[in-house]
This record gives structure tokens, sequence and C-alpha cells, in this order.
């Protein structure tokens, strides 16, 4: 009996070990395709590539991720979670809420080609069948619904004016950042992106009577 609880202990630390390297392995393939999308597009860029890139075959690198299209989801799935992780902390009112979307910007400018590739991907899934295409799409309605309800529920204790229209508030939001971002992108050694949004935010906290 004991031998075999040795037995059975040793073979769940191998799998423990084989489930690490495995994680590890997939987050450096992530790495190498997120490159290579913002080099290449994701039309373009060749899985491949992304292969070699880590040092794998191609049925290497299949085992983890079977198709492309897999690879692609999984890179803006594990992009989703660490917006979500970052950004939640601050979501405790209006105010927090507009504070956090500067600190989110703040960590973009450390991580350009993150970011040069997310916007390359966001243009490319306004395609006809393009695979990302519902995931920007739920993703946008979802980030005008969340700062949408944040409005709204100042505007219900009381915070801010009850004339303020929360949609209309949150696409305005959401297309400063964007059209801060894209001139960031283009010229990001003369144009500061963050420096851009904190000064929005403070002029829109200054009209809602939230400053300070």
């Amino acid at each position: 009996m004991a031998e075999f609880f040795e037995s059975k202990t040793g073979q769940d630390e191998k799998r423990r070990r084989r489930s690490r390297k495995g994680e590890v392995r997939r987050a450096e393939i992530l790495s190498a395709a997120m490159r290579r999308f913002a080099e290449d597009g994701y039309q373009n860029a060749a899985i491949g590539d992304v292969a070699r890139d880590v040092g794998l075959s191609l049925p290497g690198l299949l085992h983890h991720f079977p198709t492309k299209v897999d690879l692609l989801l999984a890179i803006l799935d594990k992009r989703d979670l660490e917006c979500e992780s970052f950004i939640g902390p601050y979501r405790s009112d209006l105010r927090g809420l507009l504070k956090g979307m500067v600190e989110v910007f703040r960590r973009n400018a450390e991580m350009i080609e993150v970011i040069r590739a997310f916007a390359i991907l966001n243009a490319e899934s306004l395609m006809k069948d393009h695979p990302a295409k519902a995931w920007f799409l739920d993703r946008a309605s979802q980030l005008q619904n969340d700062i949408a309800a944040t409005f709204e529920r100042a505007v219900a204790d009381g915070s801010i004016d009850g004339k303020i229209d929360g949609r209309a508030m949150a696409a305005e939001l959401i297309a400063v950042m964007d059209g801060l971002q894209m001139l960031w992108l283009r010229d990001p050694t003369r144009f500061d992106m963050v420096g851009g949004l904190e000064a929005y935010v403070g002029r829109l906290l200054a009209s809602l009577g939230l400053e300070g």
C-alpha cells in the first residue's frame, strides 16, 4: 500500500512538471505570435514562422494550438484577462474608473509591440469573415456597456448631473482613447498618449464636478 502511494505521488509530480513546462511553452508561443502579428498582421503571418521563432517544429506548435485561429483566440483571451485583472480595482466609482483608464494607458505605453499587434488585429477584424470579428465586436460592446453603467450609477446616486447620458459619454471616452492610442502608435517618440488622456480625464472630471 505504501509503495502504491509513493508511486502515485511520483506520477502526480511528473504530471505537474509536464503541466508547468507546457504552460511555459504556451506562453512563449503566444509572445512569439504577437510579435509576428505586430510585424506582418494576422492574415500575412505564417504559423510556421512562429514555430521557428520558439524553436519548435510545426507539428510541435500544433500540439499546443491546433490551428492559427486557436492561436489568435488564445492571444485575445490572454490579453482580456490581463486587462480585466488590472482595471478591476479601479471600478469602485466613476472617478476611480476614469483614473483607472489613465493607469491602463500608462501600462500600455510600456508594451508598444503588444498594443501595436492588437491595433492591427482590431483593424483587420473589420474584414468580412475575420476569425476575430466577433471577439472585437463583443469586447467593444462590453466596454461601452461597462463604462455606461458606471456613469448611470453615478447619476443614480447623485454624484453627477442627472441629464448626463451614460452611453454617449462611454462612446466619447472610447473614441478619445482609440484616437490617442493611434496617434501614439504612429509616432511614439513625439506624442504623449498618457499625458493626452490624463488631461482629457482631468477636464472631464472637472466638468462633472468630480475633480480632486
